[in-house]
């Protein structure tokens, strides 16, 4: 049987077909997201379903305040095995100085702040704060004591004024401004259209990498830390924003007690107290021109970064 169709049955029939297989081509990439969404929370669940390395004793102490006094006594540390990061390393930190720790990749700086937040637990000797051992404080207390500046800054999706204040909605606009003029942070955000309220993308794609210290350096001292840590805060920037930001540190050393690793040994000369380190051990003490004057470790790293620049 021949079928004479016109040309308006041909493009009603083809619209028709297009609308019965398209709601099941929706349902098929629908399926298709599904099981994507289920891959990656399967993903998730298993990664939150480990437990921490490092928990609470029962009982533990909590603490709501700290003087910043930090003492490491005799303090040997290693990730696997018997291969020690830190080996026997004693030192002594008072309330509200600047110590700064040098040394070469490797040498163990950045793992001796991991261990005052009790990212992991040590094999020997005692790391202690005020002196009352870790071990004894509530982690959750200890942390939030403890403002961590890092070089690789992470900012959420949301706005300015978000990440700065981590969501906590205690914080007024004023109190938010005071920190941003404090820190610097201010030079930029005032030129932008929509202020604290300029939209951010994830990971802070939209800033370039010092604007993004900046921010970190506000979100930390509004949120009034008696510890700080910086690792590496001042790495990766250009010039006029690394002076920005070494004003920031000038001011927020009066915060409290602040733990500083820099390569650059020019951000570290007004430091209190400079810990050098050589294979995850201490091999040098003291402030910037004492140092110098030993003509030691340090002072060949000092010869070596002055002749590079």
């Amino acid at each position: 049987m021949r079928l004479n169709l016109g040309g308006g049955e041909i493009v009603a029939f083809y619209l028709y077909l297009s609308k019965f297989f398209n709601p099941v081509q929706a349902i098929a990439d629908q399926i298709n997201q599904i099981q994507k969404a289920n891959s990656s929370s399967e993903r998730l669940f298993n990664l939150l379903d480990v437990p921490p390395e490092v928990l609470d004793k029962p009982n533990p102490i909590i603490m709501d305040h700290f003087e910043g006094r930090i003492e490491f006594k005799n303090v040997w540390f290693a990730y696997e095995n018997d291969d020690w990061i830190l080996k026997d390393v004693s030192f002594t930190i008072e309330p509200r100085q600047t110590v700064a720790f040098v040394g070469a990749t490797g040498a163990g700086k950045t793992t001796i702040l991991s261990l005052i937040v009790r990212n992991f637990q040590i094999q020997k000797g005692q790391i202690l704060i005020d002196g009352v051992d870790i071990n004894d404080i509530e982690i959750h207390s200890l942390r939030k004591a403890v403002g961590q500046m890092l070089q690789d800054v992470f900012l959420f999706t949301g706005t300015i004024k978000s990440n700065i204040t981590l969501h906590d909605e205690e914080f007024s606009d004023e109190e938010i401004n005071q920190v941003c003029e404090y820190v610097n942070a201010d030079k930029f955000i005032n030129k932008l259209d929509k202020g604290l309220d300029t939209e951010v993308l994830e990971k802070g794609e939209n800033f370039s990498q010092g604007q993004r210290q900046l921010l970190s350096f506000a979100r930390t001292v509004l949120h009034k830390p008696q510890i700080l840590i910086l690792d590496e805060a001042t790495a990766n920037i250009d010039t006029e924003t690394e002076k920005l930001i070494q004003d920031s540190l000038e001011k927020i050393k009066n915060i409290g007690t602040m733990l500083v690793v820099a390569h650059r040994l020019s951000t570290i000369q007004n430091a209190d107290q400079i810990i050098v380190l050589n294979k995850g051990e201490v091999i040098e003490k003291g402030t910037h021109q004492s140092l110098l004057r030993q003509k030691g470790y340090y002072h060949k790293l000092y010869l070596l970064q002055f002749s590079n620049d």
